[in-house]
């Protein structure tokens, strides 16, 4: 990825592979796109209200305009309870019905469900400019066996 632009168009790409239930886990450093790229899942999801980083709020939940999924966007970097803390957000209630999608997830959702979308985003480093990322997906769990991930 050379560009936010390019980040927001692999976020409408993947939107296209997601469906209700699905978890997404982002990971990546302060400023590497997580929000960006949810902008475009929300986007190719066809959901209401903007994207933006929910870290003051926790949790801002997206309906869909277009008959689809909900979007529930969760910014995990403040609760460092784990899974306790995540239960207090109801996200195994959202989830079922909606594409849940986590920054700073790790170590936080993993028993949420045994299938999930892990999305590592990591600034290319050495002779470039400082927009460059390097996007990794790794489909974890029977969901995603099959799924071409490669092929956004």
């Amino acid at each position: 990825m050379h560009s936010p632009d390019e980040m927001r168009d692999l976020g409408r790409a993947l939107a296209r592979l997601l469906r209700p239930g699905d978890l997404v886990m982002l990971t990546g450093e302060l400023g590497a796109g997580k929000t960006t790229l949810t902008r475009g899942l929300g986007e190719g999801l066809g959901v209401r209200g903007a994207v933006t980083s929910p870290t003051f709020v926790i949790a801002r939940v997206h309906p869909s305009l277009t008959g689809g999924p909900a979007l529930v966007h969760v910014d995990a970097y403040r609760l460092g309870g784990g899974l306790d803390e995540m239960e207090d957000l109801d996200l195994d209630v959202s989830l079922p019905d909606s594409v849940v999608v986590v920054e700073w997830g790790d170590g936080k959702v993993e028993e949420l469900t045994d299938d999930r979308l892990h999305v590592v985003i990591d600034r290319v480093v050495g002779a470039t400019d400082d927009d460059r990322r390097e996007v990794t997906l790794t489909g974890v769990g029977a969901r995603w066996q099959g799924v071409d991930l490669a092929a956004r």
